[in-house]
């Protein structure tokens, strides 16, 4: 059964990165687009379904399916899963600001630039770039 859930973990994995990934593009995109303006609207819908249908649910099997392999292998006992601990609460606290910036792109309230969302597009990027790493070496 554990390599079962480890696949299925590693699907969602993919999945929510995937969408962490590409939301912020998405914003990149939208921030040009007028207020109210037909493109705008198709930004919002666009955004709305890749949360719901992707990240958001790809996100709990992630964690499900994560917190069964740590209980199952005796995991929370490693420094390195402290430490991926550690980095997937950050990328949760990041998809929360996502989540609350596709609200505000959805009631037209967006303050922020296409800068601001190029930059932090890389932050998802970095964060699993770490995790893999203590994942597959597990330096500690």
């Amino acid at each position: 059964m554990y390599e079962w859930i480890k696949a299925l973990h590693v699907i969602a994995v993919i999945s929510w990165m995937a969408g962490m990934l590409y939301l912020p593009r998405l914003f990149v995109y939208h921030c040009e687009a007028e207020k109210g303006s037909k493109q705008s609207e198709t930004f919002k819908v666009m955004e709305r379904r890749l949360m719901r249908a992707i990240i958001n649910p790809a996100m709990i099997v992630t964690w499900l399916a994560g917190l069964y392999l740590v209980w199952a292998g005796h995991w929370y006992l490693s420094g390195w899963f402290h430490a991926k601990l550690l980095l997937v609460l950050v990328m949760s606290s990041v998809h929360g600001f996502f989540s609350r910036w596709r609200r505000d792109f959805e009631a037209d309230r967006n303050t922020r630039s296409q800068k601001f969302y190029r930059i932090i597009n890389e932050v998802p990027t970095v964060l699993m770039i770490f995790i893999v790493i203590l994942v597959v070496v597990k330096p500690f």
